[in-house]
């Protein structure tokens, strides 16, 4: 039987922190596989599995370490280089050694890779075979679409259930020579393919392929964390979650890409991928503009994005909130000018079709104010705020909006300025050379948008704080919500009565931990209830900047402070109970490690 260690975040050294499978999956930047014993919704196996990305969360075999034919009693931890699988009687060691190879190691005890699905059907299951041309075993997975080729370097094989169909015991296991006795070691590589491949062949060592891979990540985390100290212990856990949940450009993603998790929250929603580029920015620029420009490559003809997209899926039933022109203000001061600056064209198109969206196709004739038709499209799919009307005129909305319109407003009479000075001594347009937008005209027309959305969101102003409102009847929803305080996000742009107000009200959300997202002491709380209790990265993100350039320093302090305990205590769940701190659902969160690292940056550098 396989012990996991239970470790919530690695803490220790940044070379060879130790950490639970159960809640970081193993893998690398670039790879669509991992190991991990999670493999599907809330489903955690007593063995760790290969899992593939490809066409969804599937697991594909089950990785059984043995002694003999017995299953051995051993202690599993994970660490950025290698998984390993201990026992007294030995010790079995994994690496990727490419993003779609992984190197297995052992000695004293084998390993049983088993199919991991019941039974292989006409259209589902795994199938196993022995390739004929260099006699490795091979399983072909209907759910991946992809093969899985299993090469012994040195070792013995022993393969069941090759050709079987429908239900089947189908295994390949591997050990040392029986001659070599307890210094039996074996090495065996499982490759994931698409159709066909060379035989593989060793072209380094297991010890080097290791060390290269620690390397790579070592490099990423002085790259992003060059910072961190022992006040923010779990900086190398966070940069390790985020590295380790990039995958290279393949399916949908035609740029290299940050997944919300490699448990089952594998996609890159329309929202999420903002605090994912903010954390990186600093160290791996490219990497941060390829995350927060991810989705415009899928974004409609009408503007809209995408409610999330991967590997082989993009889903549009719903969309998510406009914080990008939030967003792309605080990624504008962390990048270089050299790679924004000949973009800025493209990124103001994509902002400007988003804002367009949300005005053209989300406004009520007559309505000042655009409006969600579910839970989903703010991020916060169940909050309180949906409780009596689903369709709704929301304040956090509103603003968002309205920040999105300034920076749209800004950059159109920037790239306005930019043309008067490159058309200087050029021709003028010809037909086949149509004229370049006129971005004095948008820039008027974003300023008048700008207004009516301004006006709109004062009419959600209740004296105490603002008001959603269903979009077709004059009733308004419940306001216990932190989702309704969300205008906080405008910052110095809130008067400060409005201010006073929207503090006041996001302490009476704070507990030991953070903003709760409905306070403890409503009688709607669930402390498991998602977003009707617990504890989120991105709200407490947004509330922390909104407070601390409102001028509300002191209180920011306290949410920026709090939440880097929270994640220290608990890693990087999707989120926490409120009251307990506990970590919920998905347990390895990439917004969630780079709302850590956004923090934890700012208190190491700026105190």
């Amino acid at each position: 039987m396989t012990q996991l260690d239970a470790v919530a975040a690695p803490t220790a050294s940044d070379d060879d922190a130790r950490f639970d499978v159960r809640s970081i999956p193993f893998s690398r930047r670039g790879s669509w596989l991992d190991l991990s014993p999670v493999v599907a919704l809330h489903r955690t196996e007593p063995d760790v599995h290969l899992v593939s990305h490809t066409t969804g969360m599937h697991a594909v075999l089950r990785l059984v370490p043995v002694r003999g034919d017995a299953p051995a009693d051993v202690a599993t931890h994970g660490s950025p280089p290698a998984l390993t699988w201990e026992s007294p009687d030995g010790r079995i060691e994994a690496v990727f050694e490419t993003t779609d190879a992984i190197r297995f190691r052992g000695r004293g005890l084998g390993m049983r890779f088993a199919e991991a699905a019941d039974e292989l059907t006409p259209f589902t299951g795994t199938y196993l075979y022995v390739d004929p041309i260099d006699g490795a075993p091979v399983y072909t997975s209907y759910e991946t679409g992809r093969r899985y080729r299993l090469t012994a370097i040195t070792g013995v094989l022993h393969v069941a259930g090759a050709e079987a169909l429908g239900e089947a015991d189908r295994w390949v296991q591997i050990s040392g020579a029986a001659d070599a006795g307890e210094a039996a070691e074996w090495e065996l590589v499982v490759e994931e393919i698409e159709s066909s491949r060379e035989p593989y062949r060793v072209r380094a060592s297991f010890d080097t392929a290791r060390e290269s891979v620690r390397a790579e990540f070592d490099e990423f985390l002085e790259a992003v964390a060059p910072w961190r100290d022992d006040d923010v212990p779990a900086a190398s856990a966070a940069a390790y979650v985020l590295w380790s949940a990039t995958v290279r450009p393949e399916g949908f993603l035609g740029r290299e890409g940050v997944l919300m998790s490699k448990h089952w929250m594998d996609k890159v929603w329309s929202w999420d991928h903002c605090f994912n580029a903010l954390a990186l920015a600093d160290g791996a620029p490219r990497l941060a503009l390829d995350q927060f420009l991810l989705p415009f490559d899928h974004q409609t003809s009408a503007g809209a994005l995408p409610d999330s997209v991967t590997h082989s899926e993009g889903l549009y039933n719903y969309v998510k909130p406009p914080i990008h022109g939030w967003a792309f203000t605080a990624l504008r001061r962390r990048l270089p000018a050299s790679l924004v600056e000949p973009q800025l064209p493209e990124i103001y198109r994509r902002l400007a079709a988003w804002s367009r969206f949300w005005l053209d196709h989300r406004r009520v004739p007559g309505h000042a104010l655009p409006h969600y038709q579910h839970g989903n499209d703010s991020g916060w799919d169940n909050a309180t705020t949906f409780d009596r009307d689903r369709v709704i005129e929301s304040p956090d909305l509103a603003a968002f909006l309205l920040i999105q319109l300034r920076v749209v407003r800004e950059l159109a009479l920037e790239l306005a300025e930019r043309d008067v000075t490159d058309a200087r001594g050029t021709a003028p347009a010809s037909s086949s050379h149509p004229a370049a937008p006129d971005y004095l005209a948008d820039a008027e027309s974003w300023a008048g948008a700008e207004q009516e959305v301004r006006e709109g969101l004062a009419a959600l102003w209740r004296g105490d704080g603002y008001a959603a409102v269903a979009a077709t009847a004059p009733r308004e929803a419940k306001r216990r919500s932190l989702l309704t305080l969300l205008p906080i996000v405008l910052g110095e742009a809130l008067d400060g009565d409005t201010t006073a107000v929207l503090a006041d009200g996001i302490r009476g959300h704070l507990t030991e931990w953070g903003p709760a997202t409905e306070p403890v002491d409503s009688e709607d709380y669930a402390s498991d209830g998602y977003w009707r209790g617990p504890i989120w990265a991105p709200s407490t993100v947004l509330v922390e900047d909104g407070l601390r350039r409102a001028g509300e320093t002191e209180l920011a302090d306290i949410v920026r402070d709090r939440f880097l305990r929270l994640c220290e205590k608990s890693g990087f769940a999707e989120n926490f109970d409120a009251v307990t701190g506990e970590g919920l659902r998905d347990r390895a969160y990439t917004w969630t490690a780079s709302a850590y690292l956004l923090f934890a940056k700012a208190h190491a550098t700026q105190g």
